[in-house]
């Protein structure tokens, strides 16, 4: 399915959307690097093929459903213990603060590029705060489209996961890694179409 003007359904239906961790620190060997995936979320792409300009991104998550997928490195494996550790401490006070603040969204301010390749620089909403980020994608064909963007926790308000008094810590940067492998367009007219 080629990349037209319209609207699109985003979610994990339509894709993935990741969070890559990373270990610092003296002794970042005994933990492990993390793929986080959220489970639950929904965004909408305005699509103006001709004019990125004109397009426009939103995207929320619900930050309780965010699961360990993946963990390497380490000294042992990762267990659904460890696992269900982890979910803990994302939704604690320590972190995200889950209760206080169920949902991360992200809404587009500017696009730029052409369908093959793109910036989208946006504004993220984190535990109330809100802090400009810009995604970089490209597309497959004008069909599948695969980003990321790097986000530094602590401008959020959120203190990196330490451990062993502080031996061993999460880089303050974590990688956001989408890839949509379905487009599916919303009923109704595209932008700039008028309705019947």
């Amino acid at each position: 399915m080629k990349l037209t003007d319209g609207n699109y359904r985003l979610g994990p239906s339509t894709g993935r959307l990741l969070i890559k961790t990373s270990r610092t620190g003296l002794g970042r060997k005994a933990g492990h690097d993390l793929t986080i995936e959220a489970t639950r979320w929904s965004g909408n792409a305005m699509v103006v093929v001709g004019d990125p300009e004109k397009s426009s991104v939103t995207v929320s998550v619900e930050t309780g459903s965010l699961d360990v997928r993946e963990g390497t490195g380490g000294l042992k494996p990762l267990t659904d213990a460890d696992r269900a550790e982890i979910k803990r401490t994302l939704g604690g006070e320590t972190l995200l603060h889950t209760a206080q603040h169920p949902v991360i969204t992200f809404r587009s301010t500017s696009i730029a590029g052409t369908p093959q390749s793109f910036e989208v620089t946006g504004d993220l909403t984190i535990k109330g705060r809100t802090h400009p980020v810009t995604i970089h994608g490209v597309t497959d064909g004008g069909a599948l489209l695969n980003g990321w963007a790097t986000v530094t926790q602590s401008a959020w308000g959120i203190k990196p996961y330490s451990a062993f008094l502080g031996a061993l810590r999460l880089a303050d940067e974590v990688r956001i890694e989408f890839a949509v492998t379905e487009l599916k367009p919303v009923p109704g007219p595209g932008p700039g179409q008028a309705s019947a």
